[in-house]
């Protein structure tokens, strides 16, 4: 009771502070703004409310029901993943309110540990990990001096480099068993359990699309795929990367047909060349698929629908890879069945009459559908400029675009152009998906960011099938005035580029040798040290061989370990090894002053040994004569060098 009792001194405070606060710093730097800048403060205010006097219960329920409120504010009322996580930090950062004595510290060292395990819960990159070793480092660290605090050692006998280096060799001890369960513990096909959704998804492409909505997903600069070629390689004006193709329309948003997804894939006439690649897809939280335009085959868990919607079998919470090959197409749907052709015709009542009169205008001049479309790019590229300032639109999107202000990015061309088309008869829908990519100067792979999320649309002529036509791209290039560099302010000639480029390198190799050892890459590295083809019971019985010798390495290291609790009782026994190395170990008989005198004999100039012994005996058997130096003290002595006679 004493002990738990225990008042906690400067050093250890400080200690469980910094560990607490280093272990909450991956988990904030994955919170949306502004939750980690008051979640922070909440923390210092806690922190130094705390290091004056208890605070009151009040004042702890109100900081934790502010917290709370704000977490839950800021999540919609959505309760999730991060929702979660946020409220995990919300209360590890009020923790510090009642940090008063040893057992406080522990509870909130305990605590603080399953801040880096929600961090991967929303992140797994390089820097989540290093942050969360780093603050597991600093609670074993901290939890070492609360030791040494129940001991009675001053904190200023044991240097800090000094407990770290314990806490290191305390680490290393169960490294091999940690390596050992990552490398060849047996690959599971799919979890054992779920991971809750997140409350927010993360940006990304959907099965639906209002002009407007995209604005902060193109304004996104973080990778949403890499994308690694086998052989020849596109140009990145043939990069159309294939997404969710929207069919309905209901005068505002343009969503996927559920009923296409039912039906297989059209048949599609491929041209030449085929290119073969990979790509590496970020997480997203839902299960869209991307691919170049139009792949030859679909791997096992992706599906196609008819219209070419790519899905997963499983929602896309990590990096995944996916094997592909495509070719351009020559003939997509040929035959349009009248089922299709009138859903990709329908449009709402009593939407956008301006739209409709040019279009029965238009067709009523021509009866070619080539025609009408190459003058609707005409207008588009003569009349059109790209910017993302639009204002919002109203009951009529398509005519205020096309008769008013006449300018946007790829959500209102390719939404209008769609509505154009149909009002003249003509078959058409959107697609989005992302376009380009930018080469890694480190790599050789291809980085697609979520900037590059575009829109364009499929109309379908005659004898031709679904044709791809992108109304963003007539517009003249003189006429953009206002490019998503601009708006991003971003340096395309600076040397942050290369920083840039390296980094994202890094992350990718981080993705493919830690977050993509799957079973596969598992097999592929046991084959590199002669286990051909080894099943799933040999691996688990190489396993169980690896672990056993990790735990028996670990067993022996830590038998052969002092567990003496007496701080001055284990520096008088390590000062005992060191003279029994030279012969001179003390008898389980003999005295401790009779054995520094025998030591001297030897050896003359052992004096100092003998001081020590002295100062040993008085603070083990006088305790008023104890000095709190001489732990320290016999822990520096070594031997004295014998001089030359």
């Amino acid at each position: 009771m004493a002990r738990i009792a225990l008042a906690l001194d400067t050093a250890g405070r400080r200690w469980s502070l910094i560990a607490a606060a280093v272990c909450l710093l991956p988990l904030l730097l994955q919170l949306p703004m502004p939750l980690p800048l008051v979640i922070a403060g909440a923390g210092a205010i806690a922190a130094a409310i705390a290091s004056r006097r208890t605070a009151p219960g009040w004042l702890r329920t109100v900081l934790a029901l502010a917290v709370f409120g704000l977490v839950l504010a800021q999540s919609g009322m959505n309760f999730g993943r991060d929702t979660g996580c946020a409220l995990l930090a919300g209360m590890l950062a009020i923790k510090p309110s009642e940090l008063r004595t040893v057992r406080d510290a522990r509870s909130l060292l305990g605590f603080a540990l399953f801040a880096p395990f929600a961090t991967f819960l929303l992140d797994q990159g390089p820097l989540s990990l290093a942050l969360g070793l780093i603050g597991a480092v600093l609670v074993l660290a901290a939890l070492a001096r609360l030791s040494e605090q129940e001991s009675g050692l001053p904190a200023a006998d044991v240097r800090h480099a000094t407990r770290i280096g314990i806490v290191a060799r305390l680490i290393a001890i169960g490294l091999p068993l940690a390596l050992a369960a990552f490398w060849l513990f047996p690959r599971l096909a799919t979890p054992l359990w779920g991971i809750p959704d997140l409350s927010t998804a993360r940006p990304g492409l959907s099965d639906e699309m209002s002009p407007g909505d995209w604005i902060d997903l193109i304004a996104d600069d973080t990778p949403a795929m890499r994308v690694t070629f086998r052989g020849a390689e596109p140009s990145t004006r043939e990069m159309y990367w294939r997404g969710p193709t929207l069919t309905q329309y209901d005068g505002r948003s343009w969503t996927a047909s559920q009923w296409l997804r039912s039906l297989p894939p059209a048949t599609v006439e491929h041209g030449a060349p085929t290119w073969e690649y990979e790509i590496a897809l970020e997480p997203t939280e839902r299960n869209l698929l991307v691919a170049l335009e139009m792949p030859l085959a679909f791997p096992d868990g992706m599906r196609a629908a008819h219209d070419y919607t790519l899905t997963s079998e499983r929602r896309l919470d990590r990096v995944t890879r996916w094997q592909l090959r495509s070719a351009p197409p020559t003939r997509f749907e040929a035959d349009l069945p009248d089922p299709l052709r009138r859903l990709a015709l329908q449009l709402p009542d009593d939407f956008n009459p301006r739209t409709r009169a040019l279009a029965q205008q238009w067709r009523a001049e021509t009866a070619d559908d080539g025609a009408l479309v190459n003058r609707a790019l005409a207008w588009i590229r003569s009349d059109f400029a790209y910017t993302l300032d639009t204002p919002l639109p109203g009951r009529h999107a398509v005519d205020e675009f096309l008769f008013d202000y006449r300018a946007g990015f790829c959500e209102h061309f390719s939404s209008a152009f769609a509505v154009l088309m149909r009002e003249a008869g003509i078959p058409t829908r959107v697609v989005t998906g992302y376009t380009g990519g930018t080469r890694n100067r480190f790599g050789n792979y291809w980085i697609v960011r979520r900037m590059d999320a575009h829109a364009w649309n499929e109309v379908w002529l005659e004898g031709r099938g679904w044709v791809r036509v992108d109304p963003t791209a007539a517009v003249a290039p003189e006429r953009i005035y206002d490019t998503l560099e601009d708006r991003l302010g971003a340096d395309t000639g600076g040397g942050a580029l290369p920083m840039a480029d390296l980094g994202d390198w890094a992350r990718r190799a981080w993705n493919d040798f830690v977050l993509g050892f799957d079973a596969a890459r598992q097999q592929r590295m046991l084959q590199r040290i002669g286990f051909e083809n080894i099943h799933t019971g040999g691996l688990a019985a190489l396993f169980s061989l690896c672990a056993a010798l990790a735990l028996g390495w670990m067993l022996w290291l830590v038998a052969r370990t002092e567990r003496e609790r007496d701080p001055l009782l284990r520096a008088w026994h390590r000062l005992g090894r060191r003279y029994a190395r030279l012969g001179l170990a003390r008898e389980r008989h003999e005295p401790a002053i009779a054995w520094a005198e025998r030591v001297r004999a030897a050896r003359p100039h052992e004096a100092a040994l003998v001081a020590l012994t002295h100062r040993f005996v008085a603070a083990r058997y006088a305790p008023s004569a104890s000095d709190a130096t001489l732990v320290r003290a016999l822990r520096t002595h070594r031997p004295a060098r014998e001089t030359a006679r």
